[in-house]
This record gives C-alpha cells, sequence and structure tokens, in this order.
C-alpha cells in the first residue's frame, strides 16, 4: 500500500471534530458502511465470551459492549483490562475469544498462536487510535490548567532519572513563562507488562535515543521512580502526590497536567486531532509475519503542524478459525460492530479516540472476513 494513498485517507478523518463531514467526502469518508452493521444483525449471537488486555482500551470497550449489546442481546461479553501483555498471554492460552494489545503481535506469539487456533496464526487489526499523556501533578502548574512544554530528550531524561527537579534548567529553558518549583521529580511507569509503555518509550527510541539507553520492551526498563499496575493505577498514583510524572492513555487524563511535546520549532498539545496528524505521516507494516495482519508504523519523527508526536494504536487479536463455531461467529460480529461507523464514533464519544481511516478499515474487514464460522 503507498503511503500517499494511507496519508491523504487519514488525513480526511483526522480528529473527531471531521465527523460531522465524512458523509459528504466521497473516497475519503469514514471506514464503517451501513453494511457492516447489517453483518452485525445477519445471525443472532448468543452465549458468554470474554476478552482481556489492553486497559487503555477500557473505556471504549465498555461503550463498546454496551452499544454491541442493543444489537446482539443475547450475547454476554465481559473484557477484564489486565494489560497488554497478560491479555495476549491469556489469549495464547485459549481461555479468551480474543485480546487487547497496544503492541502488535511479536513473531514468536505468532508462531505460539498456532497451537490456539483451528487452522492459520492469529491475527492483529487496529481498532483504536489515540494518543498517550505525559500527565504531571505539579503544585501550582498542574492545579492552574498549564501545560508544561519539554521535548523528547528532557521527557527521556526525566524517566531515566537524569533530570530530578522541576526546576532544572533543561525543562525551565523551555518554560520562560512558568516559574517552577524546586520539588523533586517523582516518576510513576507502568509496573506490568504494558503495550502502551512500549509505545510510550519507542518515542524515545525513535526521537531522543542518546537519552534512552534501553531496548524496546513492554516492561519498563529502569528502577527509576515507583510502579503502578495498568492505566488506572498509574493516574490514580500520580493523582495523589505532588511533582509526580507518569503516562497514560488519553482518555484516562481527567484533572491532570499534560506535557505539551515538542514538534519541530513549536509545543503541541495533546488532542485526539494532533493524534491523528501522526498518523497522517505514518504507514503500514506489510512486513509482518504472519497472514491478514494490519500493522501500523507510527512516525515519531512527524514534522506535520499540530501533531501530537506520542500516539498509540491499540489491536484486537484474533484467530482465523475456532474449535468452536459459535466463539468464531462471535468474535466476527464483534470486530466487524468496532470498526463500523457506530463502533468507532461510540468509542470517539466515550474514549476521545479517531476513527480508523478508510483505507485501514477495508484491509481490516478483509481480515475480519477471513474469519471461518462453519
Amino acid at each position: 500500500m503507498r503511503k500517499n494513498l494511507f496519508i491523504r485517507s487519514v488525513a480526511a478523518v483526522s480528529g473527531i471534530v471531521m465527523l460531522a463531514s465524512l458523509a459528504a467526502c466521497g473516497d475519503n469518508t469514514s471506514a464503517g458502511s451501513n453494511s457492516a452493521s447489517k453483518n452485525t444483525e445477519t445471525e443472532k449471537i448468543s452465549g458468554n465470551f470474554a476478552g482481556a488486555g489492553a486497559s487503555s482500551q477500557q473505556a471504549a470497550v465498555d461503550a463498546w459492549i454496551d452499544g454491541y449489546r442493543s444489537i446482539q442481546s443475547g450475547a454476554k461479553v465481559t473484557y477484564n483490562p489486565t494489560g497488554s501483555g497478560a491479555g495476549v498471554t491469556t489469549f495464547l492460552s485459549g481461555a479468551t475469544a480474543w485480546a487487547g494489545s497496544d503492541k502488535a503481535l511479536g513473531d514468536d506469539e505468532v508462531t505460539k498462536s498456532e497451537a490456539v487456533c483451528t487452522s492459520g496464526t492469529a491475527f492483529d487489526v487496529p481498532v483504536y487510535i489515540s494518543p498517550i499523556a505525559v500527565v504531571f501533578n505539579l503544585k501550582g502548574i498542574s492545579d492552574a490548567g498549564k501545560h508544561i512544554n519539554l521535548d523528547a530528550e528532557t521527557i527521556a531524561k526525566i524517566f531515566d532519572g537524569k533530570i530530578t527537579k522541576w526546576n532544572d534548567p533543561a525543562i525551565a529553558d523551555q518554560n520562560k513563562d512558568l516559574t517552577l518549583p524546586s520539588t523533586d521529580i517523582k516518576v510513576v511507569h507502568r509496573s506490568d507488562k504494558s503495550g502502551t509503555t512500549q509505545n510510550f518509550v519507542s518515542y524515545f527510541k525513535d526521537v531522543a535515543p542518546d537519552a534512552w539507553p534501553y531496548d524496546l520492551s513492554e516492561n519498563w526498563p529502569n528502577n527509576v521512580g515507583q510502579g503502578a499496575a495498568k492505566t488506572s493505577g498509574v493516574v490514580s498514583t500520580v493523582s495523589q502526590a505532588d511533582g509526580t510524572i507518569g503516562y497514560a492513555d488519553f482518555s484516562a487524563v481527567g484533572k491532570l497536567g499534560t506535557v505539551a511535546v515538542k514538534v519541530g520549532d513549536n509545543y503541541n498539545e495533546i488532542s485526539a486531532e494532533a493524534g491523528s496528524k501522526v498518523i497522517e505521516d505514518s504507514q503500514l507494516d506489510d512486513s509482518v509475519k504472519g497472514d491478514n495482519r494490519v500493522v501500523v508504523k507510527i512516525n515519531h519523527e512527524t514534522t506535520a503542524e499540530g501533531a501530537y508526536p506520542i500516539v498509540l494504536v491499540s489491536y484486537d487479536i484474533a484467530c482465523p478459525a475456532y474449535k468452536d463455531a459459535n466463539t468464531a461467529k462471535f468474535v466476527k460480529s464483534w470486530l466487524t460492530y468496532v470498526t463500523s461507523d457506530e463502533g468507532q464514533q461510540t468509542a470517539s464519544s466515550a474514549a476521545g479516540s479517531a476513527p480508523l481511516p478508510k483505507n485501514i478499515y477495508e484491509k481490516v474487514q478483509k481480515s475480519i472476513e477471513a474469519i471461518k464460522t462453519k
């Protein structure tokens, strides 16, 4: 798939503010179509179906479950936001119908899925696009509704324990309009295996590699600061003490302060629209192992005007075939719903995420259609 086509398609739907105009955009309209909803309703589904994984998706999944219930009242759907790593592990054990993950499958995970899927290997499709916020709690700044400007190198050094005071010159020089206190910086990071962590630190690896010497991983790589479980744990811990800083999905920020990140010569504040602009300047990875996979390569080094560069693309992971035909029917129906116009707008309303662009949706639909239900 050519990058320019990808950019044009994403640009047409960047930001929730453009949803109202999508119907008039011709080939650049949003992904969902009337047929998606009809496909979801074609055959009534009943039974109990469980998913687990990314806590970043929780607000969206809760809304999806409510929306799906209105279409498939006989299906009881549950989701355990255990974190991306734990969710994938649970899925690969055969205990859940699908997993949510803020990280695409690794080659070893694709291989392991052969033991779970009746035929073929598991695939991942994007269902949720959202910026990752650098959140902080600093008396006189965050409680006054003010942002702090930071570049990639400074953020990396804070999370690596190299910058330990809020009035450090590296921070103060980028925030000359603020009077910063000498408060100690208290780093809060994920204690659990997390795709959000990997998405967050991959920004450092791409933009400020000299300031971040660690290999990419879903596990936090150093002993700096305090760990907290899941997105909710990070937000709760940051909220409880002055001087704290952490990272979390944009949907969970609440009243915490957020960092405006340097892109080019500007500092850009976080928003769904700003996150979408990074995807406009990214492309799909067609080199991944396995069939039916739709994986986005995020361009963290974007210089696009107004772009917020720390973004996660969260995936749903499923099998192309299941031992139980009813599970296969559910997964096909569920994925059809969450990636449809209705599902994506439901997530946007609940979590502030950006909808899937049309060309990604079309590829996602081919993957969903490949699920065997007989």
